[in-house]
């Protein structure tokens, strides 16, 4: 057995379980038919409401304590830049990713509106309360874009569509610019266009693996989920069109069994194609199907997350980096001493994602510890200190 397919066999996600009849499609919330009253967190142990998008979305923990609709502090940072706003509803998403939180074979463990998702629970807020906050606040806001994070489900193309219209109705989206988290197994090349013609600004599309072979295994057949690598690319392909080059983008999961030649390789097909890639350092998720496997080594998350930022930001190549019989990086394909000036700067262990008010390589979605605990930082969600750095370097150590 390859180096690789051991990799790949190491990080095999459980089976999905069975679940009881009563418990599918948010039975219990359904039954227990809760009226929602405002702000609705995880944490209250009450019963869970029966709330629905458009009227009600979920947000970050982060977002809903820079929001103000929740208490709350986070690690070496005031606040995060970007309203990740999730649509929500009793039945919840009905894909089944294994790395996830919100899947569906959690149904008889937890409520949906409970699950944790990106390591932290997110509060339900009505649209109308987010959207009347951050108008207040003018152009005080702390939020340099505001994210709609779509979920496999019947109503999720009609209910982004909504939810962005009553945002831009009321919030100039050359102030705070939006973008769309897609849902392409529900989508067409029409339901791209019309989310343009609405006034969303960058369109991004979550692979998350970097083959087709694990996307299969963690969101397709695997795992009894209705996802296809051959769909994806196709909206994905749409959004290049419909949007343009540098507004839209897709996301990748590093650590879920890949060669780091197989993430760089995907980078680099993206930034041909015009657009830019959105890097997360897997985390075994709480609940997950996936949840009792090892987190990406730091080191091999470093030089993936140093080699992309080259790619994407400082015209590198992946024919001029080196690999070895493992995939690794080896070698980045620019000076030494370069090299070093880049790694110094910081910028590329970085959260990545859509850019925000101060520069294109500094995201707006910070996510913070959304990929790490703050104990062992994968992205950092502020610019790193000399500690930091130093830690960085050690993490970089040659293969």
């Amino acid at each position: 057995m390859s180096c690789f397919e051991h990799q790949a066999k190491t990080m095999e996600p459980r089976a999905p379980g069975v679940i009881p009849i009563a418990l599918k499609n948010g039975g219990r919330v359904k039954a227990n038919d809760v009226a929602p009253q405002g702000v609705y967190r995880p944490d209250y142990n009450i019963l869970t409401p029966n709330m629905r998008s458009p009227e009600y979305v979920q947000m970050s923990t982060a977002a809903a304590i820079t929001l103000g609709v929740t208490n709350g502090r986070m690690y070496r940072t005031a606040c995060t830049r970007c309203l990740n706003l999730l649509l929500t509803y009793p039945e919840g998403c009905r894909a089944n990713c294994a790395y996830c939180g919100l899947a569906r074979h959690r149904e008889a463990e937890r409520d949906y509106a409970d699950r944790n998702f990106i390591r932290v629970d997110w509060p339900a807020v009505p649209l109308d309360l987010t959207i009347d906050t951050v108008a207040k606040d003018g152009a005080a806001s702390p939020f340099h874009r505001m994210c709609i994070s779509m979920i496999t489900h019947p109503r999720s193309d009609e209910d982004t569509r909504t939810v962005l219209k009553k945002w831009t109705d009321r919030i100039d989206p050359s102030a705070i610019p939006v973008s769309i988290l897609s849902n392409p197994t529900t989508m067409t090349r029409e339901d791209v266009k019309r989310l343009k013609d609405l006034g969303a600004d960058i369109f991004t599309v979550a692979l998350d693996a970097a083959t087709p072979e694990i996307f299969d295994r963690t969101r397709g057949k695997g795992v009894q989920s209705p996802h296809s690598w051959q769909k994806y690319w196709e909206i994905l392909m749409d959004a290049r069109d419909v949007f343009g080059a540098q507004k839209f983008g897709a996301h990748i999961i590093v650590g879920m069994g890949e060669t780091e030649r197989d993430v760089l390789e995907l980078v680099q097909r993206l930034v041909d194609l015009g657009g830019h890639s959105h890097m997360f350092c897997f985390f075994p998720e709480k609940g997950s199907l996936m949840d009792h496997l090892p987190a990406t080594p730091r080191e091999q998350w470093r030089r993936v997350q140093l080699a992309r930022y080259l790619i994407d930001y400082r015209d590198g190549r992946v024919e001029k980096m080196r690999f070895d019989d493992a995939g690794r990086v080896i070698e980045y394909g620019v000076p030494r001493s370069e090299l070093e000036i880049i790694i110094g700067e910081g910028v590329a262990f970085r959260t990545s994602g859509c850019p925000g008010k101060f520069a294109d390589d500094l995201s707006a979605c910070d996510r913070p510890y959304g990929d790490s605990p703050p104990s062992n930082i994968a992205s950092y969600p502020f610019q790193p200190n000399g500690n930091d750095l130093r830690t960085i370097r050690k993490q970089l150590k040659p293969v």
